[in-house]
């Protein structure tokens, strides 16, 4: 159900939005194209053959491979992981495709850092990096997406997921402290190329997806390639399912051997079902009627699910003015608009079967314009070799989340009963619609002071503008933020191949709402100390690192002690750990790639003094992942792979705890002279286990065991 007016709003907003994205563009233009003729004038024009060409959001690697040895999001250029101060995982295509991998989180299971968090399959990537949330903080080609985006991200558009950890806020802006993933989308290549597949699985697993690349002129230069792929699937919950129909075009055009432009687009339409979870009491925690079924649905298949069309626009610009110099553009335009209805759990009556709920119906209206334009230098300075990154991002956008909260009876648990009425009000119980403005300068640098010795710095200023106007309270009220942030680290190969670390990092993330005293809240902070050992073999074939480090996030909002309804401003948290991530591609036809980690998390102040003292919730103390393939030698076509994780229980501030777990993963791959049949089995001894609880009275339901099997086709 739409709200009159709905589609008129964000019509009229992409219209305003898309006349503001015109100049960028238009100015870069007839600055690579005045370059040019400039250059040509003179007679100083380089030939083709004596640029370094650069291909824009593509990944710095051939997207293949379990040792990848270069990463961009750490320094918004192509930089080797050995030569980082930071933690950076990466997980490339091949490796997706190996496990699999159908999601985010999925993808995320072998990279160091990140908890295996889930609230249930709700229609989003949840994810906790370094103990702290950071569902938020997911960025597709370096471009932050809209706070209000519902959809997941589509792993079969990706080439590689870059995991950059602890504060990021110099190169990134209004970030979560625990890190960031980055997506880099599949472009245009120079090769053709044509794939066609189809998976099938359990619990109605349905997948037809394709890939085509065709260059448009001989050097290959210009080209289009277009993605796109349908899935449908059900789940061993009762009731829910999933529809997804998406599709991305992008082209790229030849503009000269010193200009590259993409233009990209994507859609996607998705409907589902949502999977929250079933109460603790008769899963982790016992309850008096006896056990309750894991499967079961606690809300209404009649109250409705989700259903969400998401848009996007945008290209990608570079022009090389000479090899030191680069100027840098990237511009996303993007839209969301659709309804959700959601019953979820409250309180467990104390008879202990009586679920009370909630209801509520939802009305989301969302367009954000990010762009990023920066430059890049290569220069020598005080007997130093120098990489400068510096540029200005600045978004501006709305967030309209409309409400409806709702009645509905509690629900049996052991006799549960569904078409239950539920009544709701005429209308909107929450209308208050945000406009966010968003400005940073940043500059980072790179410096190289002797073959051995490498530091990077960075520095920011953001300023940001949020209007929230309430029309149930008729109140408008606008905050305005600003923060400067740094980052500075230091490495030193002390033998080729090897070499340490040491860095510090900021974040800083708005935090909207008041005080009861009528006071805006401050910015959230975080404060990030690293250390660690870092290896590349000399033929690149493994890599690995060692990183300790001690992360603090500071001015956390917690319940008012006195005014129930409000929030105060003086929680504090830490998270303190060790990671160790290796990938190796061996000899005799082994591939691998590890992770463990371990991680000491803390309330350190809160208003409820109860759970100082206490880990993060959903913060495992040690996790543990493994995968590996192994390509026969008698029979190359055919690859086994087979992997392992282990989670130590999880303890926090809820009544409850999720017990630890270990599950195994299977699959086989078999690659003929133009087609690949694959076939996996996740969950191989049917573990039954919990990896989230989104509060108090849920707990989430792992999938049990399951499989898939796919045929891919290539012309």
């Amino acid at each position: 159900m739409a709200l009159p007016g709905l589609a008129a709003r964000s019509s009229s907003s992409a219209f305003r939005l898309g006349r503001c994205a015109l100049p960028p563009l238009a100015l870069c233009l007839s600055q690579a194209a005045f370059a040019q003729a400039g250059a040509a004038a003179d007679g100083t024009a380089q030939s083709p053959a004596q640029l370094q060409e650069v291909r824009i959001n593509a990944s710095t690697e051939k997207d293949v491979g379990f040792a990848p040895t270069e990463a961009q999001t750490a320094g918004k250029m192509p930089m080797r992981r050995l030569e980082t101060p930071q933690s950076v995982g990466v997980v490339t295509r091949e490796q997706m495709e190996s496990r699999q991998i159908t999601n985010l989180q999925q993808a995320l299971q072998t990279v160091a850092g990140v908890s295996p968090v889930n609230f249930g399959r709700r229609g989003v990537d949840d994810l906790n990096i370094r103990g702290f949330r950071s569902t938020e903080s997911v960025l597709i080609d370096g471009l932050v997406q809209s706070a209000g985006m519902w959809t997941r991200l589509n792993p079969y558009g990706y080439e590689r997921f870059e995991v950059l950890k602890g504060a990021a806020s110099v190169l990134y802006g209004q970030v979560q402290p625990g890190g960031i993933v980055n997506a880099v989308s599949k472009r245009p290549k120079r090769e053709a190329l044509t794939e066609v597949g189809v998976e099938v699985g359990s619990f109605g697993q349905r997948t037809l997806q394709a890939d085509l690349n065709r260059p448009l002129n001989e050097s290959g230069k210009a080209a289009f390639r277009i993605n796109a792929q349908v899935a449908n699937s059900d789940d061993p919950t009762d009731f829910i399912y999933r529809r997804d129909r998406w599709i991305a075009p992008s082209l790229s055009l030849d503009l000269g051997p010193q200009t590259d432009l993409v233009v990209f687009a994507t859609y996607n339409q998705s409907q589902w079902m949502r999977q929250q979870g079933v109460t603790p009491y008769g899963t982790v925690l016992p309850n008096r009627n006896g056990p309750v079924r894991r499967t079961l649905y606690t809300g209404d298949p009649g109250f409705g699910g989700y259903d969400i069309e998401t848009k996007s626009l945008g290209y990608a610009l570079e022009h090389r003015f000479s090899p030191a110099l680069t100027l840098r553009q990237n511009v996303r335009y993007e839209t969301e608009g659709g309804t959700g209805n959601l019953v979820a759990n409250s309180t467990l009556q104390s008879n202990q079967r009586l679920q009370n709920r909630t209801a509520t119906r939802q009305y989301m209206d969302d367009d954000m314009l990010a762009t990023d334009t920066s430059v890049l230098a290569k220069f020598a300075a005080l007997g130093v070799q120098h990489q400068l990154v510096a540029g200005l991002d600045a978004r501006t956008g709305k967030n309209w989340l409309g409400r409806r909260t709702c009645t509905i009876a509690p629900m049996d648990l052991f006799n549960p009963v569904y078409g239950v009425a539920a009544r709701c009000p005429a209308g909107l119980t929450i209308d208050a619609p945000e406009r966010l403005t968003v400005a940073g300068l940043y500059a980072q640098d790179q410096i190289k002071l002797t073959p051995q010795w490498t530091v990077l710095a960075g520095l920011r200023r953001d300023w940001s503008t949020n209007t929230i106007d309430d029309r149930i309270a008729r109140q408008k009220t606008r905050q305005k933020d600003s923060a400067t942030t740094l980052s500075a680290g230091v490495v030193y190969e002390f033998v080729p191949g090897w070499a340490a670390y040491a860095s510090y990092g900021e974040s800083f993330l708005p935090v909207p709402g008041t005080s009861f005293s009528g006071a805006p809240f401050v910015p959230e902070t975080g404060k990030q100390w690293e250390t660690g050992l870092k290896y590349e073999a000399p033929d690149r074939s493994v890599t690995g690192s060692l990183a300790l480090f001690d992360l603090k996030r500071s001015n956390v909002t917690t319940a008012d002690p006195v005014n129930a309804t409000f929030q105060v401003q003086t929680g504090a948290q830490r998270a303190r750990g060790l990671e160790l991530e290796v990938g190796a591609e061996l000899q005799r036809h082994w591939k691998l790639t590890g992770a463990y980690t371990y991680t000491d998390s803390e309330v350190t102040r809160d208003s409820n003094a109860a759970i100082v003292g206490k880990p993060l919730n959903l913060t495992p103390r040690s996790t543990f992942a493994l995968w590996a393939t192994y390509q026969l030698p008698q029979m190359p076509q055919l690859t086994l792979g087979a992997g392992a994780r282990h989670v130590t229980r999880q303890v926090g501030s809820y009544p409850f705890s999720l017990p630890a777990y270990t599950v195994v993963d299977l699959s086989v791959g078999y690659t003929g002279p133009n087609y690949r049949i694959t076939a996996g089995v996740k969950n191989v001894f049917d573990r039954a286990y919990y990896d989230g609880a989104i509060n108090a009275n849920v707990v989430s339901p792992s999938l049990p065991r399951n499989f898939s099997v796919g045929l891919t086709y290539f012309f």
